[in-house]
């Protein structure tokens, strides 16, 4: 496993190093202080699984960033650090495809469990104001889904793969693809992350049922 870690401040980033240990053994840190030696690094290590994305950085904003590795890595999950909370740039930064957002004032079980989480396929979705909920839900209409289309958005919900969710449906894999590119479509969003704050935007969330287990899901 390969985790980039993008922070100007050393003893952070050494702070989330000795952190991130307690993932696996074999666990391997990258670290760049500025988003400009991000980029280069991940260019250089394609294998990368995650960003741990520090939001305030010298050379660019969090949100900035995350055009960035949206453009040239799509597909690379990435949580965002910051010291503050705020609820806009919470929201801008999920909307901006980012898998999860955290303070930097949380405990390390919780970056771990929300590491395991994103690492999994899944997403961490902040609590917003619940006045800022209600004006995000405001912006447009929920689309309207197939009652197939809802079971499968369910299980996206609650962090299952497409093979996990053929399995639990008893729907062939190329199938279950087919949903989920239709629910993309109806949210109007082209990731499954996006796809995941759209619907706990419109209302929907996790079920919180149990994970399958590693022979359940092979």
């Amino acid at each position: 496993m390969k985790i980039l870690v993008v922070d100007d401040h050393a003893l952070i980033r050494e702070g989330l190093r000795q952190v991130l240990r307690g993932l696996e053994d074999d666990v391997e840190v990258l670290e760049a202080g500025s988003c400009a030696r991000a980029f280069e690094l991940a260019r250089q290590a394609p294998e990368l699984d995650l960003v741990l994305l520090d939001y305030h950085l010298p050379d660019m904003n969090g949100l900035e960033a995350l055009d960035v590795f949206a453009r040239q890595h799509p597909a690379l999950p990435i949580i965002v650090l910051s010291g503050s909370v705020n609820p806009r740039v919470m929201q801008l930064v999920m909307q901006k495809g980012a898998a999860a957002f955290l303070t930097k004032s949380g405990m390390s079980d919780e970056l771990l469990s929300v590491t395991r989480l994103v690492l999994a396929g899944g997403v961490h979705m902040p609590a917003l104001p619940q006045i800022l909920n209600d004006e995000i839900a405001l912006e447009v209409p929920a689309p309207l889904l197939t009652p197939r289309q809802e079971e499968v958005l369910q299980l996206l919900l609650d962090g299952y793969t497409n093979k996990e969710v053929g399995r639990m449906l008893y729907l062939s894999e190329e199938t279950v693809k087919n949903h989920v590119s239709s629910i993309l479509r109806s949210f109007g969003v082209t990731t499954r992350t996006q796809a995941v704050l759209a619907a706990n935007r419109h209302g929907y969330a996790g079920s919180g049922r149990p994970q399958l287990s590693p022979d359940d899901s092979a």
